[in-house]
C-alpha cells in the first residue's frame, strides 16, 4: 500500500528533477531525473489496469502522462492519430508543410461570422466546407507536432487573474514561475539567478543562430528598421545595453527572461523555439522517452479515437469508451477512405481520468459523455450526466493578419535552401548542412525578429505580438504552405493581437457521432462581446506599425502586396482585418472559475463539476487566453496539474 504523503513532503521534494518519493513511487535511487543525453529510468509494474486514463497527448496530456508513469503509476495515454515520421515534422523550418502532412492533418472548418454576409467576404472561406480552415493536428505529440515552435512565457497579470477569478492563490505568477524553470532546459542563456531559465526539464529552448541574418543585408535593413522603430518603446536601450556587458547574466532581448517578464517589456525581441541540435522538439520527445524508459507504466494507445467517458451510477469517471483505426476521425485527411471500426473498448481506469483532448475536442467529448448543456444534449438523445451550460462556451482567440512585402531580391539566408523539394527529403544545400550538423536556414522556423508593444499607452501590459517571417503568409487555406515557400523574395509581419475582449465562441455537437467533428463559431468582432472597437482598433495600429518598419528598410522593398496600396487609411485597414483576420490559438472553451460561476466547467484543481474523477487539463481550462503564444502556458498547467493531481491522490491513498 502506497503510503500517504503529507504537504511538507511535497514541498520539499514538489515534482522537479525527479518526480521520485511520490505516492507509489520508489525511491530516489531507483526513478532516476532526465539526464543531459535524454535517459529516464523508471521501476517496472504489473497488473493489466491503469491507474489513470489521459486522452489526448498534446501540450497538456502528454507531459501529465510522463509525470503520473514517473510518478509511479500506470498510465494509459489516448491518441486518436498514430506517430507517423517526416523531414516535415522534424526540420523547423518546415512547419507550415507539417500543418499540411496527410498523415498529420486535421482539417477543421470553422465560422468567424454566423452572419453568412459577413463570412463569405473572407478571402479563405470555402463555401463547400461553409467555413475558415483551422488546421490541428492528429498525432502523437498533438498540435506540438506541427506548431511554429514559439514559446514565450506569459504575462504575470494572466496568471494573476486565474487566481483572483478562481480564488485560488496557487495560480498566482510568483508561484507558476517555478512550472517554467521544470519544464525547460535553456541552451541559450544561464539558468537560474535573476533569470529564473531551468536547465533540468524536459524541454529544451533555444534560439536561431543571429549569424543567419548576418549573412543577409536584406534581413539586417528590415531588422535595423525594427530596432529603429523600438528604440521609441525603449528610450533606455543604450544604458540596459551597457548593463548587459557588465551582467552576462541579463538577457535584454529575451522575452523569457524572468526580469522582462515581470516588467512585461515592450521592444525588440528574439524569438525563443522549442528545438535541440535544429530539430523539432516537443511532447511527442518527451512520451517517447518515458515509454522507451517505462514501457509498462505509459501505455501509448495510438489510433485509437476516445468516444465517450463512462460513469458509475455515483457519478464517477471509471473509463474510457474507444474505436480503434486510424483516420476514424472525419476532420483527418483521407478518413474517408478508411474502414468502418470495429465494436467499442474500455479502457477502465482506477483513479482519474483526464481529458486533454484540446479546445474543440474535449468539449465535444464531454457533451458526448453526458456533461453539457441540458438543452443541447437532450436534442441528440444523450443521457444528463452534468448540466454544465459554460462547456463549450466562452472559445475565444487570437487575432492575426499578415502584411506582406515583395522585395528587391530573394533572400540570402536561402541560399541553397528549396523548401518544396525538402519537403518530401530531397536533398538540397541547406538539408544537407541540417542534416550533417543541424545549423543553417532549416534549424529556424524563419522568423527573424519579433517586435512586442503595446496598442495604447494606457494599457497595463503589451497586447501586439509583431513577428517578421521570411516567406508570403496571409492565414491559412488549403495549399497556403506551398505558396509560403514558394518564392524567396517575400517578407511577411505577423500582427497578433493579444488579451482580446471577445468571449462569444461557441463549440456544439453537429451530431451524438463522436467521429463528427464539432460546430466552431468565434463570433467575431461586432458579432462577439462589448469591446471589440479596441481589438480591432488595436490590429490596426499593429498594420501600421509594420508599415512603418518596412517604409524605413529602404530600397530593399519594392513594395507591399498584401494588403496592398489600395487599403491605406485607418478605415480601410479595419475593413481588411474585419474580413480577413485570422487566429490559431483557440482557447477557453471548458473555463476555470469559481464555484460560484454557473458557467465554469472545472474547478481550480482541474475537476469537472458534477462529477467524480474527472479532470481537464489542457487549453480549454483557461477563463482567458494568456499571453501571447498559448503553448508554453499549456506546459505550464500540465506542469501544475501533475502537482496537484499526485497531491490529491496522495491525500486519499
Amino acid at each position: 500500500m502506497a503510503r500517504r504523503l503529507t504537504r511538507r513532503d511535497f514541498e520539499r521534494i514538489g515534482l522537479a528533477g525527479s518526480l521520485s518519493a511520490l505516492a507509489g513511487c520508489p525511491s530516489q535511487d531507483t526513478v532516476a531525473p532526465p539526464r543531459s543525453d535524454g535517459e529516464i529510468a523508471c521501476p517496472a509494474a504489473s497488473g493489466d489496469d491503469f491507474d489513470f486514463v489521459v486522452v489526448g497527448s498534446g501540450a497538456g496530456g502528454g507531459p501529465l502522462a510522463c509525470n503520473l508513469a514517473r510518478a509511479g503509476y500506470r498510465v494509459a495515454l489516448i491518441e486518436a492519430g498514430g506517430d507517423p515520421d517526416s523531414f516535415a515534422r522534424k526540420v523547423p523550418a518546415l512547419h507550415a508543410a507539417s500543418v499540411e502532412e496527410p498523415d498529420l492533418r486535421w482539417d477543421f472548418w470553422a465560422r468567424t461570422y454566423s452572419n453568412f454576409n459577413l463570412q463569405r467576404d473572407n478571402e479563405r472561406f470555402d463555401p463547400s466546407e461553409d467555413g475558415v480552415l483551422y488546421p490541428r493536428a492528429g498525432a502523437l505529440g498533438g498540435c506540438t507536432a506541427h506548431n511554429a515552435l514559439v514559446l514565450i512565457c506569459p504575462h504575470e497579470s494572466d496568471w494573476d487573474a486565474i487566481a483572483h477569478e478562481t480564488g485560488d492563490p496557487t495560480f498566482r505568477a510568483t508561484e507558476m514561475r517555478k512550472y517554467f524553470e521544470r519544464l525547460e532546459k535553456c541552451e541559450y542563456a544561464p539558468a537560474g539567478g535573476s533569470s529564473r531559465h531551468g536547465d533540468h526539464g524536459w524541454l529544451p529552448t533555444s534560439i536561431a543562430s543571429p549569424l543567419l541574418a548576418a549573412k543577409d543585408g536584406q534581413l539586417l535593413s528590415i531588422i535595423e528598421a525594427a530596432a529603429e522603430e523600438a528604440a521609441d518603446l525603449r528610450p533606455n536601450l543604450v544604458g540596459e545595453a551597457i548593463l548587459d556587458a557588465i551582467d552576462p547574466t541579463r538577457a535584454l532581448f529575451d522575452p523569457n527572461d524572468y526580469r522582462a517578464v515581470r516588467s512585461s517589456s515592450e521592444g525588440l525581441f528574439f524569438v525563443p523555439l522549442s528545438t535541440e541540435h535544429g530539430n523539432r522538439v516537443g511532447t511527442r520527445e518527451y512520451v517517447r522517452r518515458v515509454a522507451a524508459a517505462c514501457p509498462d507504466r505509459l501505455v501509448i494507445l495510438l489510433d485509437s479515437l476516445a468516444t465517450r467517458v463512462v460513469f458509475d451510477d455515483e457519478k464517477r469517471a471509471t473509463g474510457v469508451e474507444i474505436l480503434e483505426g486510424a483516420r476514424l476521425y472525419r476532420a483527418a485527411a483521407g478518413s474517408d477512405t478508411c474502414p468502418e471500426p470495429g465494436p467499442a473498448k474500455l479502457i477502465r481506469a482506477k483513479r482519474e481520468v483526464i481529458l486533454s483532448g484540446g479546445v474543440f475536442n474535449t468539449p465535444q467529448l464531454l457533451m458526448l459523455s453526458g456533461v453539457g448543456p441540458r438543452d443541447e444534449l437532450d436534442a441528440l438523445g444523450i443521457p444528463i450526466v452534468s448540466d454544465l451550460c459554460g462547456v463549450g462556451q466562452n472559445l475565444q482567440d487570437r487575432y492575426e493578419i499578415g502584411v506582406v512585402s515583395e522585395m528587391a531580391e530573394d533572400f540570402a539566408v536561402l541560399d541553397g535552401a528549396n523548401l518544396p523539394a525538402a519537403t518530401h527529403g530531397r536533398l538540397d544545400p541547406a538539408l544537407v548542412e541540417w542534416q550533417r550538423s543541424g545549423k543553417g536556414p532549416y534549424s529556424s522556423n524563419g522568423i527573424v525578429s519579433a517586435l512586442i508593444k503595446k496598442s495604447h499607452p494606457e494599457l497595463s501590459v503589451p497586447d501586439l505580438f509583431l513577428f517578421g517571417l521570411v516567406g508570403r503568409f496571409h492565414g491559412y487555406y488549403r495549399g497556403y504552405s506551398q505558396e509560403l515557400v514558394r518564392t524567396k523574395n517575400h517578407f511577411t509581419w505577423g500582427v497578433l493581437k493579444a488579451h482580446t475582449k471577445n468571449r462569444a465562441g461557441e463549440v456544439h455537437l453537429r451530431s451524438a457521432d463522436p467521429r463528427d467533428p464539432p460546430d466552431i463559431n468565434f463570433r467575431y468582432f461586432e458579432e462577439g462581446s462589448p469591446g471589440y472597437e479596441e481589438d480591432l482598433a488595436a490590429v490596426v495600429t499593429g498594420v501600421e506599425t509594420v508599415r512603418r518598419i518596412m517604409r524605413h528598410a529602404g530600397n530593399c522593398v519594392v513594395g507591399e502586396v498584401i494588403p496592398g496600396p489600395s487599403v491605406a487609411t485607418r478605415e480601410q485597414i479595419a475593413n481588411y482585418v474585419r474580413a480577413h483576420a485570422w487566429g490559431h490559438h483557440a482557447s477557453c472553451s471548458n473555463k476555470m472559475g469559481a464555484k460560484t460561476d454557473p458557467t465554469s466547467v472545472v474547478d481550480s484543481r482541474f475537476r469537472v463539476r458534477g462529477t467524480r474523477g474527472l479532470r481537464v487539463v489542457d487549453a480549454s481550462v483557461f477563463p482567458r487566453i494568456p499571453g501571447f503564444f498559448v503553448v508554453s502556458s499549456v506546459y505550464m498547467l500540465a506542469e501544475k496539474a501533475s502537482d496537484v493531481i499526485l497531491e490529491d491522490v496522495a491525500v486519499r491513498g
